[in-house]
């Protein structure tokens, strides 16, 4: 496994980026005055519950004669976009004025349709040659009035593109509603529409290849980015005062423990030992469970390691706005890619725990995160399809997603668990385990797990949490997030504040005599996850508009899945974190 040198870190991320297409928007884009530009319309949907969106012609517009799907790849379909060729025709430098796409009359069941949409905040997204499009369908006049039944629903029929372009390429467009041309929706009877649309060709000296940063611009604004560095400074300081704290304690104490053990063993031998080097022959005791303690360690080192490649494919600037599905692709393909590392970690772990059933401890590696997301996406993906939803996955994508799995991760999870069965790696303990485990003292309630746990995740969550707000707006709404270089900062001050504060705990849960620190140590740095969830409970009822069964099951059902990871992730960080410790404090006594 550690043969090849260190390669194979370099060869997931070109897959990676094979996979996703980096830069869609480096393909050939010149033109010729009357040229067609492709122009595609996508979804619709309430534009407050992000995860409910509909095919664009699921509402009753205008329709093309031969309405074509464009093909997609594997992140697009993951992401909901299922992309059609629009009922509008903008070709290179032609301009339009008022030029009526098709003259229909709605029945009354169309109008209800209609109706409801705009009553619920519908947007529609298209993309022009690659730019996204986004606008209202319609209003509701609510001026003067407090009886929802005396509210007014207006549909925009007419539509006006305003397009930049640079010599041969197009930079800009912005769609905006008529506000004047409107078809009034208000009663049910049937209305007679004229669809339109106007498009006005303007120059401007913006290159092509800078065409995209006015998206990623919006979330760098100097009023954003003060907030993103207080929050850094913020988390700084505490982590910095927190850890300057917890090492001077901990250096302190541990430096008199060192200095009186030392004399103790000059002294008298048969003097009664106290503290932690009491329990020098239980610290190192296996814990129980030992092969689903192997397991959540394989998973979260895997989860570790897809963390980090994200986070270095979006510093390179992969993952710019609108670069449609790359962040799935991304996902799905480094998980198949790393769970290798979860197999070799989790089956050289359980071996050096003198575990025996190691094909077991395996199929617990691979089901452990695995399983409980399969479940949550099978419940969400059958409620899409109850709701006709874009977010209800084609049969052929789940087929090709299986096929990832079956040819893909597993095998690569069994050679990893070969590779680490036959790495013979035996455990380093300083000291010999006694044969009969002593028993532990009684202690005061808040040195229980759950108090701990709860201790233990704030401190990691404070860290972030201004920074969480920024991400939820941005997945779980319309907000766009590049500011890549600030949430790896966050993310590395949280593994550092996970390891210390997990190092501190497991410290004082061995002074007080109490070995059974192995469980202890992975659930203390993982209960941010927990912390985590409950911050979703509060941006769902304070802080977001969403509403409804599916984006309710959404958001809950996924979250959890990703709190969650988080939870294995920095379980595995804080044991890891806590082991080095223990190792290093037991190697400097002699133990007898």
């Amino acid at each position: 496994m550690a043969r090849g040198g260190g390669g194979w870190h370099v060869v997931v991320l070109l897959l990676v980026c094979t996979a996703i297409g980096v830069r869609s928007d480096a393909s050939d884009h010149k033109y010729k005055i009357g040229d067609v530009v492709p122009l595609y319309a996508n979804k619709v949907g309430p534009f407050h519950n992000p995860s409910e969106t509909y095919r664009y012609f699921d509402l009753p517009f205008c329709s093309p004669g031969d309405v074509k799907d464009k093909s997609e790849a594997l992140g697009e379909v993951l992401n909901g976009d299922r992309l059609v060729s629009a009922p509008y025709k903008l070709d290179f430098l032609v301009d339009k004025e008022s030029e009526v796409i098709c003259k229909k009359k709605l029945s009354v069941k169309e109008v209800a349709e209609f109706r409801s949409a705009v009553s619920k905040d519908y947007y529609f997204q298209m993309y022009y040659d690659d730019l996204p499009i986004w606008g209202f369908l319609g209003k509701v006049d609510k001026e003067g009035k407090t009886d929802p039944s005396e509210y007014k629903y207006y549909l925009f029929k007419h539509l006006h593109f305003e397009i930049f372009y640079n010599k041969d390429r197009v930079i800009e467009i912005n769609a905006r509603t008529d506000p004047n041309a409107l078809v009034d929706l208000t009663e049910d009877k049937e209305v007679d529409v004229d669809f339109m649309y106007s498009a006005k060709w303007k120059e401007t000296n913006i290159a092509f290849e800078k065409r995209m940063e006015k998206y990623s611009h919006s979330s760098s604004l100097p009023r954003h980015l003060e907030i993103h560095w207080f929050s850094i400074i913020n988390s700084c300081v505490t982590v910095l005062l927190l850890t300057g704290f917890l090492a001077t304690i901990l250096m302190r104490v541990l430096k008199n423990d060192f200095v009186k053990y030392a004399h103790d063993e000059e002294a008298a031998d048969d003097q009664e030992e106290t503290g932690w080097k009491y329990i020098h022959g239980d610290v190192f005791r296996f814990p129980k469970y030992k092969s689903l303690f192997a397991a959540a360690l394989g998973s979260g080192t895997q989860l570790f390691t897809l963390a980090t490649f994200i986070f270095l494919l979006a510093l390179v600037g992969v993952f710019y706005p609108y670069n449609r599905g790359a962040l799935f692709t991304a996902l799905v393909v480094i998980y198949a890619l790393t769970s290798g590392i979860a197999g070799y970690t989790a089956a050289s772990f359980y071996c050096q725990l003198e575990g025996t059933n190691w094909v077991r401890n395996l199929l617990l590696t691979g089901a452990l995160f695995c399983g409980p997301l399969f479940l949550t996406f099978c419940f969400l993906n059958t409620v899409a399809i109850a709701y006709h939803a874009t977010a209800a996955l084609p049969f052929g994508t789940i087929v090709v997603i299986f096929l990832i799995w079956a040819l893909v991760t597993s095998p690569l999870l069994v050679l990893g668990g070969i590779a680490g069965k036959n790495s013979k790696a035996e455990f380093q303990a300083p000291c010999r385990t006694t044969k009969y485990p002593r028993e532990i003292p009684p202690l005061p309630w808040y040195r229980g797990t759950l108090p701990q746990m709860a201790m233990a995740g704030f401190l990691p969550f404070s860290a972030i949490y201004i920074e969480l707000y920024y991400i939820f707006a941005s997945v779980w709404g319309h907000r766009i997030y590049t500011i890549y270089s600030i949430l790896f900062i966050v993310f590395i001050i949280l593994l550092i504040v996970t390891a210390f504060i997990t190092v501190a705990l497991t410290y004082f849960q061995l002074a007080a005599e109490d070995h059974e620190w192995w469980w202890r140590s992975f659930l203390c740095g993982g209960s941010t996850g927990l912390f985590i969830y409950g911050y979703c409970l509060y941006y769902y009822y304070a802080r977001s508009d969403m509403s409804g069964f599916m984006q309710t099951s959404f958001f809950f059902g996924y979250m959890a899945c990703v709190c969650y990871a988080f939870f294995l992730m920095l379980g595995a960080v804080g044991f890891r974190a806590a082991l080095f410790f223990v190792r290093h404090i037991y190697r400097s006594i002699k133990c007898e």
